[in-house]
């Protein structure tokens, strides 16, 4: 059985463990080598299940313990070239780890299918993720987008489980403490997605299969995961939708201090 583990998440740090019990591979390292190995152990997962790093993009949110959990732990890191060539200039490259690019086709790891897909947003060149498990389930991350293009739609639409940013209330960014100059790089199209614009397409791929959100990277100080939860679960009620019985719908926990992993 598959099992989604969202160890952190948030712009304090992000990860998530995807797979079965004694295989899979986590979706970036955001936090430091300790906090990662200290959750993942929360949560029940040997260090020896993750088999690849698939990393979205280069931000230190996402890349923090890289460096030292994967060269500790001889972990293959997957990447697209140009987060490859971003982390090399910001020296996290230290030839302790393999790294590999990976394209368009998508890399066989851990018993899984993984398809990245181009995102937009301000950093060398972003993806998200495509997981095709074992079992046949389809989950796509889908993290730090200023829009939701032409290509992100494909790869979320027809998903089993959609793991989605919902980073801000747009009302408390632009009343919040921010200069000038986040604000705008956050509301840009190469920023992050809005808890609205997230709610306005969850019916849209509702209606193409996918049942399970996972509403994700959360701005702690724009953002509360109450306003995120029900700004979504608003948008899915008003399209006819029922919770528990057309969707389940949660929030990414900044940290999973209860060790809660989602089966599906």
């Amino acid at each position: 059985m598959a099992r989604l583990c969202p160890l952190f998440s948030g712009s304090s740090g992000n990860s998530y463990y995807i797979g079965s019990e004694e295989h899979g591979v986590l979706i970036d390292a955001g936090r430091s080598a300790k906090q990662l190995t200290e959750m993942l152990a929360k949560c029940g997962i040997p260090l020896s299940a993750i088999e690849g790093i698939f990393v979205t993009h280069e931000h230190s949110d996402h890349v923090k313990g890289l460096r030292v959990f994967a060269g500790r732990n001889h972990i293959p890191v997957y990447a697209s070239q140009g987060t490859f060539e971003a982390l090399n200039d910001a020296q996290i490259l230290n030839g302790k780890f393999p790294c590999h690019v990976i394209d368009a086709q998508g890399v066989q790891c851990a018993g899984m299918e993984i398809i990245p897909f181009h995102t937009s947003h301000d950093c060398a060149e972003g993806y998200g993720y495509l997981v095709k498990t074992a079992d046949d389930h389809r989950v796509s991350f889908s993290t730090d987008l200023g829009i939701i293009t032409p290509e992100v739609e494909k790869m979320m639409e027809g998903a089993d489980f959609v793991v989605m940013e919902s980073n801000h209330d747009i009302g408390m960014l632009q009343n919040g403490p921010y200069p000038y100059s986040l604000k705008r790089r956050i509301l840009s199209q190469r920023g992050h997605l809005s808890n609205t614009a997230c709610a306005d397409y969850l019916p849209h791929l509702a209606g193409r299969g996918t049942n399970r959100f996972l509403l994700a990277h959360l701005s702690s100080e724009n953002n509360t995961p109450d306003l995120a939860y029900q700004t979504a679960l608003c948008s899915l009620r008003m399209a006819g939708l029922q919770e528990n019985r057309d969707f389940r719908l949660a929030i990414a926990p900044k940290e999973n201090l209860d060790g809660h992993t989602i089966l599906f």
